[in-house]
């Protein structure tokens, strides 16, 4: 790894607002992209974006969980965290995708799904459900990248993958350093002590066999300023993941990825 931050320092980048979001990546790593709408069922989720894009001559669905930099902006992206209709929305693009054999790029930045009485009355458990379920027998590669925060059941509705990459500085946990140190010992300001216990850094989950890949982030965290380098690391990366499942079947692609699962 390429700096020496603890586990809490890592947790507080992740939820740095100078953070790359997913449409920030989008526009630096795809050559093309026209973003898509809706879930023909409620409506449109703004804490989720994606639509059909392109990368080195190949044709892509790319979906990513987005915050805001402002407090307006987060407030139309409800912080990041999705609705029900946003996971129906995006798993409505993946199975979009399997139809026309596109391979499904997911970037993943989220505290966890909304937990409004909306959310609940509108069937957020069942939809992140279902996300899992449908996303485990897709017939098209799928790779997750975690940019920021992955939180709980709102990331995983969204890590279904082949493959699942993190930035150095990300984390992807069942629940928040806080929430785990408010559950086991009562005392929500433990919570960077709860961030070394919960394994939740890049290094801790590749170590773990949870993430295939770590991707560094140099000298200094991603943010905003440096993204153009990053990007292109994650381009090649991505690439090179894409040519990699093009040689295997349908069939192989869907198995390799629910026995991937299956072993945890």
């Amino acid at each position: 790894m390429s700096n020496n931050f603890t586990p809490w320092e890592r947790v507080e980048i992740s939820r740095s607002a100078e953070r790359p979001t997913s449409l920030d990546y989008i526009s630096t790593i795809f050559d093309r992209y026209m973003s898509l709408h809706g879930d023909r069922l409620c409506g449109d989720d703004k804490a989720i974006v994606g639509g059909l894009a392109s990368i080195g001559g190949k044709s892509v669905t790319v979906i990513g969980q987005q915050k805001g930099r402002s407090t307006k902006e987060n407030i139309k992206r409800n912080f990041g965290m999705p609705s029900p209709e946003g996971y129906r929305k995006s798993l409505r693009l993946m199975k979009q995708a399997e139809k026309f054999h596109r391979p499904i790029i997911l970037f993943v930045d989220t505290p966890g799904a909304f937990c409004g009485i909306e959310a609940e009355e509108g069937g957020v458990g069942e939809a992140i459900a279902r996300n899992l379920f449908e996303m485990s027998s897709l017939k098209v590669p799928i790779l997750s990248i975690m940019i920021g925060e992955g939180g709980s059941g709102g990331a995983l509705a969204m890590a279904v993958g082949n493959e699942v990459w993190s930035m150095e500085n990300s984390t992807y946990s069942v629940l928040s350093p806080e929430g785990f140190a408010a559950i086991l010992w009562k005392d929500g300001n433990r919570a960077s002590e709860a961030a070394k216990v919960m394994k939740i850094t890049a290094q801790d989950l590749k170590e773990l066999g949870i993430i295939e890949q770590v991707i560094e982030e140099e000298e200094e965290p991603a943010c905003i300023d440096n993204i153009i380098e990053i990007s292109e690391k994650m381009k090649t990366m991505i690439l090179d993941f894409i040519q990699c499942y093009e040689k295997i079947t349908p069939e192989e692609i869907a198995k390799q990825r629910y026995e991937r699962f299956r072993k945890f």
